[in-house]
Formats: structure tokens, sequence, C-alpha cells
């Protein structure tokens, strides 16, 4: 992303006078804007301004090293518009955020505020951008010669690591902690009295996080299939695929005709992949631009990656449960041949920043009793990884846990709006009844037909908009599929 060689009056025209001096007391450093050209198209019927937030990589030492991180600024073509706007990051770890600035033009939400979308450190237009393709090549690799895939990730990602940090890159500076303090510094140096915080995902927590650092600035939360920082995710996460999918499993015996199919499917599905646990699979996959066909050697494990993958897809939601009525059937070869598409025809391992805040917040912290007790009770899911990147990956990246009072859960009265799909295997609707909790002004909604993501379709748009307009007035559903409560 190239900067344009503009100078910061057109800030000061947004949003007044911007002071970076700070006392030592306050800070060691002092956040700085630069604008660039944006690095996303943005509707021409809108205003747009796009910056760099810059700030050190690794608040811990004391050095002059920078990082830039960009946001852009959609303002609103109401001349009353409010003063609070929306601040928008993505969730993940390590999505981009800039592209929900384009799509923000297209909806009510920008009609009566600014709408600021911020990339995170480490993410796709930040930089550095933390990202590079040795993981990427050791799984395939891995899929080409049948070799072991665990030993292989842990090949891959030593060079990853040691290609990251040959880039001067300093890994222990890319974590939840320090992003919070970067959006913190965002508030601060555009002057922003009142903001809406959104997100969704890990997003969510890390939005919560911010909270708790300082709600002083902080008018509402809007968090979408929210991952609480005080969640071990990865002690939960596999049997949250297990309730999602009973869920599923329920709504197709109670709604399909065809009971022979679907009538016990639950039962079926746990005895069958129980049954596969440690079977292995051989399946001969072409590679493109390749003349000799492989015959890739596959486990159960790439079967759930497929049923995992697809729960998250509200739009094929419906398709899972014939899906594993094939599978159980032994009808693998269409699934297996769109995973190992994906594989090989994508660079789809994690990016530097997701691998290294995954293991500051999560794999510092989880218990390893803990997640042998899920494995005793659902056996067939030894050896499944469903993160991408999991605590012997941590073991080498080997940097630095958050700090322990981010992992606290903490109480606030500030209005909040929450969200999740029922049918979500990542993040479980219990995790928006546990933020409710302590955040006793928010107001839940659950969407009986969605999945991760719940805010994001037009009935959802609709209700975080009321939410934005009055967050204390509470918000009645008047679809069938959604429940308020």
């Amino acid at each position: 992303m190239k900067c344009m060689p503009a100078t910061k009056s057109f800030i000061l025209l947004l949003f007044g006078t911007i002071s970076f001096c700070m006392s030592p007391a306050q800070r060691k450093y002092a956040p700085d804007v630069e604008p660039c050209a944006c690095p996303i198209k943005v509707d021409s019927n809108f205003k747009a301004f796009c910056a760099y937030l810059i700030v050190p990589e690794n608040r811990k030492k004391q050095n002059d090293k920078k990082i830039k991180l960009p946001f852009v600024v959609v303002r609103s073509n109401n001349a009353v518009k409010r003063a609070d706007p929306v601040l928008f990051t993505g969730g993940g770890p390590g999505n981009s955020s800039l592209a929900w600035a384009s799509g923000v033009t297209k909806g009510d939400l920008i009609s009566n505020r600014d709408c600021i979308a911020f990339e995170q450190r480490g993410t796709r237009f930040a930089i550095p951008y933390l990202r590079s393709f040795e993981l990427d090549t050791a799984i395939k690799e891995a899929y080409r010669k049948n070799l072991n895939k665990d030993s292989m990730v842990i090949v891959g990602l030593k060079r990853y690591k040691k290609a990251l940090e040959a880039r001067g890159i300093d890994l222990a500076g890319y974590n939840t902690d320090e992003t919070v303090a970067d959006i913190h510094d965002l508030i601060k140096v555009l002057k922003l009295d009142s903001v809406n915080l959104m997100s969704g995902s890990y997003g969510g927590g890390l939005m919560m996080a911010v909270l708790q650092k300082d709600p002083s600035k902080i008018r509402s939360l809007v968090l979408d299939s929210p991952l609480p920082t005080f969640i071990p995710i990865d002690e939960q996460e596999p049997a949250n695929l297990i309730e999602a999918l009973n869920h599923l499993f329920e709504n197709s015996r109670r709604d399909s005709a065809d009971r022979q199919l679907y009538g016990n499917l639950k039962t079926e599905f746990h005895n069958y992949f129980t049954s596969i646990a440690n079977r292995k699979f051989y399946f001969p996959y072409l590679e493109k631009a390749s003349k000799d066909s492989l015959q890739v050697a596959y486990t159960k494990n790439e079967l759930l990656d497929v049923i995992d993958n697809t729960m998250q897809d509200a739009s094929r939601i419906k398709d899972v449960p014939y899906m594993i009525a094939q599978m159980i059937r032994g009808h693998h070869e269409v699934y297996i041949r769109e995973r190992l598409d994906n594989i090989f025809l994508k660079n789809q391992a994690p990016d530097g920043m997701r691998i290294s805040v995954y293991c500051a917040d999560q794999a510092n912290y989880h218990d390893l009793k803990t997640l042998n007790q899920l494995y005793d009770v659902y056996p067939y899911l030894r050896g499944y990884h469903v993160n991408d990147v999991y605590k012997q990956m941590c073991d080498c990246w080997n940097v630095p846990p958050i700090d322990k009072k981010t992992k606290m859960p903490f109480y606030s009265n500030k209005p909040a709006l929450l969200g999740d799909g029922a049918m979500d295997p990542a993040c479980r609707p219990l995790y928006v009844d546990l933020i409710h909790h302590y955040l006793p002004n928010s107001q839940r909604f659950l969407f009986l037909k969605r999945s991760h993501g719940a805010f994001g379709w037009d009935e959802g748009r609709k209700i975080v908009k009321k939410f934005l307009d009055d967050p204390l007035q509470k918000i009645e559903s008047m679809h069938p599929e959604i429940v308020a409560y």
C-alpha cells in the first residue's frame, strides 16, 4: 500500500485538533497517523479517509521499531449524524478488517454515523504482514508423500518462524494485549469521545478486552458469535462441534420425511466415526498440472474438516445431514476431493499473526488433562485438530502469554448486543449467555437456523441498526427463526 504525500490537515478537518504529545508517565511513545492511499475500494458516493496508525511493534521493549496499521474512515452523508462512530475490526484471529468498509456503504449502518474499519497488526494490509508459505509447502508435501502430517506441520512451522524472524519481526509483539492498546491509541488520536465497538468471533473477545482496559470512551458493543477471552477454546471447540451437529441431527430427525436416512443420524454418526477412528483410506488424486495420480492417504480427520467447514457456512448447513449420511455409507469421494483441492490449490495455512495471537492468548493457558477428558468422551476426536493452530505448534512458536488479567472475566454495565447461531460449531450460544452474566445490560439473540456470524444477513443487520439507535431500548424479534431473550 503506497502512502500519499498528504499532510495531517485532512485529519484535523475530520476530527479536530489532535495532540500527539503525552507525558512520560502516561506513555513512553507517541502514536502517530500517516495518511495513505486506500487499499480497498469504497463507494464514491461516500467520503473516505485512509491512514496508518503508527505504533510500537512491542510495547514491552525499549526500542524505536514501529509498525503501520491501516484504518479506513467512511463518513456518513447525514448532515445531523451521530457523534459516536462504529469501530469495527475482524475476527479470526488473523482476518483482514478493511473490506468491511466497502460493505458498510451498502447498508443502513452508515445512515446516521461514521464507520471506521481497523486492520489489526500482522494482518493482510498491515506493515508488516506476517505471511510466508513454508507451512503451506510442508502440508502439501505431507499429502503428496503420505508423510505424518503433524510432523510435517512442525517442520514447516520452524521454517515459517525462521523466515518471519529473518525479516526482523518480533513475534512476541502480536497478541491481544498489543491490539487492545492499538485500538485505544486509535480512539485517542482520532479524538473520539464516544465509540461503538463491533466485531465477532475472536474479535468479540478482543473488543471485550478493549472495554476491560478502559471503558470511558465506549458507548456500546456489538458482538457476533463472540469468543470471550476467558474461554479456553481448545478444551471446548471439539465438543462445540459435536453440540452443533447434535442440534442439526435433531432438526433433521424432526423435519425430514426420510426417516430411514435421517431418523437415527446422531447415533450412526457417533458409531461410524468411532469405528474409523484409527483407519486409513486412500484416494487417487490428480494434482493440477500433473500427469500422474497420487494415492493420497486420508483419515477421519479430513472428513471431519469437511463437516466442520460446511457447518460454518450458513448457505450450506442444510447439506450437512446428507453429507454425513453419505460418508457413513462409505461415499467419501466427492468430499475428499473437495478437501484435497483446497489443500493443493490454495494456501490455507494460518498466517503468523493468527499463530502468535492464538499461542499467546490460548495455548499458554490450556489444560492438557481437560483436553484428554474430552477425548475420553468423544474418542473419535482424538488426534483431530479443530483449530489450525494447536499446542504442539505453539510449543515450537514459543511466544510469551498475554497478561492474566486479560484472561479474567469482568463486570460492566455498558450496553451490548450479543448474537449467535444455534448451529455454530465454533463459538456456542453458551458463550453469549456467559457474557450476558457479566454484561447484564446486554441483549441476546439466538438465530435458530444460522451458524457462525449470525448477524451477517438482512434480519441480523436490522437488529444491529435498531440497537445502535438506542442501545438501552429492548428489541423484540418479529422473525420466527430469531429468538430474543
